[in-house]
């Protein structure tokens, strides 16, 4: 009798695993899974610890290999888009806030521990800190903007140096293997990813509870129906224009779905955002290595959507009422707030803070915000992370370098060979 060869489960089905038992284990265990949370926190970090290395040389070797004119159209196109559909989220997330009104019906109690107004950064100040004054202390803190100018004045370099007459490209050569490893990295640590997940959900599930998640609903099906309505519209703009099957995205999407969902961090997703854009869309290489990194830093749909609710939110919940040019400042804000920013968890008592004191809202309110700010993150996440992969496939289709056969599942590559092919 012939053995019959059994299917492993992939990674994919051991994090959808990982995430069920997680929940179920919290709920069960209740405050005792905070003991087991540092676990997660460790996975966190296995993966961040790599993310500056791996956006600035994916950045870097990615310029390098295209003449400058070349480059200057994937930024243009990438910037494009980037621009476009944040304006576009952050007029959603207004109307959804009109509309639904989250704010209205919760009751604000005190907000102890939560920081005082925040004063608004100036548009030159913003400008300025793009640019690093030191780029080993803008790594050590994980300022990914100034690090990708850096590393796009370095690959123009490098570039230059690779296309002179000596055509020496032992340096390019070095970063595109350093990124190799990398990325092999990031493969080892995320084989560790189903534990990670488990104790991080486990502790959100007991620690945190479901409880808050109640009076704050509406704010959360506010921000589901945002995610629908972009899916829908923002997955068939993108298969109108690359003439793509926009019925194929969820299935290819479900691996960095569950990592966004689970992680609530567009940092942490971008190495699986980056290889399933080549492995499963179709989109080549070298648009990857330029687009995916910059998208993570300054394109976040989700997030400008979901600020924009939370300052109706504010306004709602306090009775406060915002007039034409606060409406407009509040899209502003919020679309420059998803500029130049990495989205890992944590961070946004400082966003809802400066929204709330820039806009002259009672800080009470951030309260509630922080209170299931888990819960927003992973709706605001994997808008992010899946948007990011439509920019890039809407990029790769305007310079011909989007592969319909790889997309249709006709054909088959390996992230770590289109290396050295393009």
């Amino acid at each position: 009798m012939e053995n019959i060869k059994t299917k492993k489960p992939s990674l994919t089905t051991w994090i959808l695993i990982a995430t069920i038992a997680g929940i179920s284990f919290g709920s069960i265990a209740g405050s005792w899974s905070a003991n087991i949370k540092f676990i997660g926190d460790i996975f966190i970090r296995l993966i961040q610890m790599s993310v500056v290395l791996l956006v600035m040389t994916s950045v870097a070797t990615a310029i390098a290999k295209v003449d400058r004119k070349d480059a200057g159209r994937m930024g243009f196109h990438t910037f494009k888009w980037i621009i476009l559909l944040t304006i576009i989220s952050a007029l959603l997330g207004l109307a959804l806030g009109l509309i639904i009104r989250p704010g209205e019906g919760i009751v604000i109690t005190g907000a102890g521990g939560i920081a005082e107004p925040v004063a608004p950064t100036p548009l030159k100040e913003t400008l300025l800190n793009f640019v690093p004054l030191n780029i080993i202390d803008s790594m050590a803190r994980g300022d990914m903007v100034p690090c990708i100018v850096f590393s796009i004045l370095f690959g123009l370099a490098l570039g230059a140096y690779v296309n002179s007459e000596s055509g020496n490209t032992i340096v390019l050569d070095f970063f595109v293997s350093f990124n190799a490893v990398i990325m092999n990295i990031i493969k080892i640590v995320m084989n560790l990813a189903p534990i990670g997940i488990f104790c991080l959900l486990a502790n959100v599930a007991g620690s945190i509870g479901f409880k808050v998640v109640v009076p704050m609903l509406k704010f959360l099906g506010a921000l589901l129906i945002g995610d629908l309505i972009q899916f829908l519209f923002y997955g068939n703009l993108t298969g109108i224009i690359c003439k793509i099957n926009p019925l194929k995205m969820p299935k290819k999407f479900a691996k960095m779905t569950i990592m966004a969902l689970t992680t609530t961090s567009s940092a942490i997703c971008l190495p699986t955002q980056m290889e399933d854009s080549v492995t499963k869309f179709g989109i080549s290489r070298r648009v990857s290595d330029f687009t995916g990194p910059i998208n993570m830093s300054m394109n976040s749909n989700g997030a400008v959507q979901c600020y924009v609710l939370a300052i109706l939110f504010m306004s709602q919940a306090s009775g406060i009422k915002l007039d034409a040019q606060q409406l407009f400042m509040a899209i502003l804000l919020s679309s420059l707030m998803c500029m130049g920013t990495i989205v890992v968890p944590g961070g946004m008592v400082i966003t809802y803070t400066f929204l709330a004191s820039s806009l002259g809202l009672p800080l009470e309110s951030v309260a509630i915000l922080i209170g299931i700010d888990w819960f927003s993150g992973m709706l605001r996440t994997v808008v992010n992370v899946n948007v990011d992969v439509m920019i890039s496939m809407l990029v790769a289709n305007k310079l011909g370098e989007l592969d319909r056969d790889v997309y249709n599942d006709i054909k088959t590559v390996v992230y770590e060979e289109t290396a050295r092919q393009t």
